[in-house]
């Protein structure tokens, strides 16, 4: 099992990479990569410093990468279900790309690329809190798949 989580933004709290550290270790083959932001300033938009995140983004993927971005408008999961995509996405024989955007979220080339949206939350989360939500949430679906008693019904 491969989960590769790029998330671009590198400086968070302790709390934060304590959290997701505790997860990595539970759950093998979960990575975490960290991309710095792009440079925002009054001379550049936003959506110039968004297009360059995507850009390094795009450029950290391999060919067979299944692609899943994470933003509020993509579909949410229940435990189970995100269980049964979890199955689904390890049957695939193919690493699985988690993407978090910039504060000004993901380009549409990112986008583009992407087999799958999944939102975590209708909540917009700080994104520190997003990769820690997304790693206790994929070690949870796991420990459903093993049967482990981490997540009781």
């Amino acid at each position: 099992m491969r989960f590769r989580v790029l998330a671009v933004g590198p400086r968070q709290p302790g709390w934060v990479n304590e959290g997701v550290e505790e997860y990595r270790r539970r759950l093998p083959g979960l990575d975490l990569v960290e991309l710095p932001l792009a440079r925002r300033s009054k001379a550049q938009s936003a959506v110039a410093a968004r297009d360059d995140e995507g850009r390094r983004l795009l450029a950290r993927l391999g060919a067979q990468d299944h692609v899943v971005t994470l933003e509020v408008e993509g579909t949410a999961h229940a435990t189970g279900a995100l269980a049964r995509r979890v199955e689904t996405w390890l049957g695939l024989g193919r690493p699985v790309c988690f993407l978090i955007g910039g504060p000004d979220g993901l380009s549409a080339e990112v986008r583009a690329r992407a087999e799958e949206s999944w939102s975590l939350s209708p909540l917009t989360l700080p994104h520190g809190l997003a990769r820690l939500v997304l790693a206790e949430a994929l070690y949870r679906a796991w420990s459903v798949l093993q049967g482990h008693p981490y997540h009781r019904d």
